[in-house]
């Protein structure tokens, strides 16, 4: 028996031998009321003392047996991800001058195709000087050519493109010239007409006469600024004759006897006044091929 309940029923024996001496008569109210009270104190000590220390008192309600399932961890759930293969994405390249794609770098290689100015094109790779790109050929997506890098922007990191080692120098094959007939050559002549102006950019347009036998396809000009050194060149599949901000005509080929307007390269800034070296060569057929002839010539616009 603990010590509080010990010290609850001896008072209650005290209270009692006291009333047991005292004269027989009725107890008061008084006296029943204080027994009782110390009665319900005793008990209500005793439960409270046989209570576990820190458990809590039983609310009724039914709680589950079943554990709950545990919640998987941010490690965990990574792990379980599918791995992701992420590809390079290779460079892009464009041009502000019509640039001829070979199958080398350099003229020396065969002409397979052409990236126009406003035209994109995936880059492959490099050659070791870093001049040239190997590029996917624009005229024909499943094969790869060589473009000039003279005119080109590329945007994208160039540091994954491996280094191509150039293929060989096409052999030059030696035709001997018929020795009883002469194959006529292009001939044609060249003038200044005006500079035109549209959108910050100016240029030249130029006239030019085939006098000669043989139509002319294609074209290769340049253009040296002597009073401020900048240089621009253009090579290009027909002749195209831009009318300010009107209007822009093309015309593929310059017939033996015809006279056609077409436009230079533009220029960022006004050249009037400036004196201007050219250099023009029109050939037979696209891509600077064929029969070529040219034209070096001064212009003070």
């Amino acid at each position: 028996m603990r010590p509080s309940r010990i010290s609850a029923l001896v008072m209650i024996l005290l209270m009692v031998g006291m009333a047991a001496c005292l004269p027989a008569s009725a107890p008061t109210p008084a006296a029943v009321d204080s027994l009782n009270t110390v009665v319900a104190k005793t008990a209500i000590g005793a439960q409270t003392q046989s209570a576990v220390p820190g458990a809590l008192p039983s609310t009724g309600l039914l709680t589950s047996s079943t554990p709950a399932a545990p919640i998987p961890t941010a490690s965990e759930t990574l792990d379980t991800l599918p791995a992701v293969t992420i590809r390079p994405v290779n460079p892009l390249i464009s041009v502000s001058v019509a640039t001829n794609c070979r199958s080398g770098p350099g003229r020396a290689y065969d002409y397979i195709g052409a990236l126009l100015v406003g035209k994109t094109a995936e880059v492959m790779a490099r050659d070791p000087a870093g001049n040239y790109w190997l590029i996917r050929n624009p005229e024909d997506g499943g094969s790869l050519c060589w473009i000039w890098g003279q005119y080109a922007t590329l945007s994208g990191d160039i540091s994954v493109l491996p280094v191509f080692t150039p293929p060989p120098t096409p052999s030059p094959t030696f035709t001997p010239l018929p020795t009883f007939t002469s194959t006529p050559a292009p001939t044609f002549d060249v003038s200044y007409s005006s500079l035109e102006f549209c959108g910050g950019s100016w240029w030249l347009d130029l006239r030019v006469k085939n006098t000669g036998t043989i139509p002319l396809k294609s074209l290769n000009i340049t253009i040296e600024d002597r009073e401020t050194g900048t240089t621009l060149a253009d090579l290009s599949d027909g002749f195209t004759d831009i009318d300010g901000c009107m209007t822009t005509t093309t015309r593929d080929v310059i017939a033996p006897g015809e006279t056609y307007l077409f436009s230079t390269p533009s220029f960022s800034y006004k050249p009037k006044g400036n004196d201007l070296r050219m250099s023009l060569v029109l050939c037979s057929e696209t891509g600077q091929r064929g029969l070529c002839a040219a034209r070096n010539f001064t212009v003070t616009p």
